[in-house]
């Protein structure tokens, strides 16, 4: 199979883009459950609230592997730059998701009250710490990082500063309203109607998070703030506002009306919007502000010769992914166990 004549960085960029994506959208939801954790006193409402994800969480994380894998495999010079700009953000997200793994399974060998609730802390933090580093690293990469000759140049601690501690507390924020949202679809009675209550103020807590995130992210770049608020860039940007206004307004009336799917697939539109925000920002850098997708792509015979084993790959994780929902659909309720 060849592919001359097509842009082979540009294409793997736009693959790796929709794995993270599909990540950020599929994982969320699960990462914000266990956010949430601790907010439920009631250990059967807590079993509920780990029977749900129980049989697509692990799945979820294969798009994380995907887009690590493919940074590395496709965009050398952009994984060889932004691993050691963020070692310790990455490292530590990686360290609170095992200690999440490990708890999600270990909570229901414990025979003790005590070990039970240790292990339900340790899945709500790994769930807390995974999230926010995932915040500071979209928040490090934001607000630039300083490369020379091709390679980091920048301090241990560039990453730390109020921006991405702010991104941090926005993916958090975030990740729970997902949470809270796919609790609603999930379950029933005094769990659904709490998720029900919560998802309220975390809808609005996240709606001023990306206020305050994207008030703040032309500031960091001058060509940031050419592309939202320049012509003819503004054209392209203006509706993205908008929509996430809309959906905001859907997701409002579909929580007063009680429904149960909607509320989710709004969250999850959120999502999608404040990714293509990103998007728009990013385009074309991979590294922002200095490194584009054709600086960091690796020989195009390499980019074709993975890009055969992308295609035939990502439809079954897609099929994979797609089959294990509707195995496992309907309500989760006290006393079903997947375990």
């Amino acid at each position: 199979m060849t592919f001359e004549g097509y842009d082979l960085a540009l294409i793997w960029a736009a693959l790796l883009g929709f794995a993270v994506l599909a990540y950020v959208v599929l994982d969320g939801f699960d990462l914000g459950t266990g956010i949430l954790f601790m907010a439920e006193h009631g250990s059967d409402e807590r079993d509920v609230m780990v029977n749900s994800i129980a049989p697509v969480w692990d799945g979820n994380e294969t798009w994380l592997v995907l887009g690590g894998g493919g940074l590395f495999a496709v965009f050398p010079l952009a994984y060889a730059v932004i691993l050691p700009a963020l070692y310790p953000v990455i490292i530590t997200m990686l360290l609170s998701l095992i200690m999440r793994g490990v708890a999600f399974e270990f909570r229901f060998r414990t025979n003790t009250k005590r070990g039970r609730f240790w292990w339900d802390v340790a899945f709500c933090g790994g769930s807390t710490g995974a999230a926010f580093c995932q915040g500071l690293a979209l928040g490090g990469l934001l607000q630039g990082i300083h490369v020379e000759n091709n390679a980091y140049a920048g301090g241990w601690w560039d990453w730390l500063t109020p921006f991405t501690i702010l991104c941090g507390v926005a993916v958090v924020v975030g990740y729970a309203l997902l949470g809270s949202c796919w609790l609603i679809w999930r379950t029933t009675g005094r769990l659904q109607d709490s998720s029900r209550l919560q998802a309220r103020a975390l809808m609005i807590a996240t709606l001023a998070l990306i206020v305050a995130v994207s008030i703040w992210t032309p500031f960091l770049n001058p060509r940031f703030a050419a592309r939202w608020f320049g012509w003819p860039g503004i054209a392209l940007t203006s509706p993205v506002p908008v929509l996430v206004a809309l959906t905001a307004w859907v997701f409002w009336r579909s929580l007063l009306q009680k429904h149960h799917l909607t509320p989710l697939l709004c969250a999850q539109a959120l999502f999608v919007l404040c990714y293509i925000g990103l998007g728009i920002s990013f385009y074309p850098w991979i590294v922002p502000p200095s490194i584009t997708i054709w600086d960091a792509a690796s020989p195009s015979s390499s980019m074709a010769f993975l890009l055969v084993g992308a295609i035939v790959m990502m439809p079954i994780i897609l099929a994979y992914s797609a089959y294990a929902y509707w195995i496992f659909r309907g309500k989760v309720e006290v006393g079903m166990n997947y375990h």
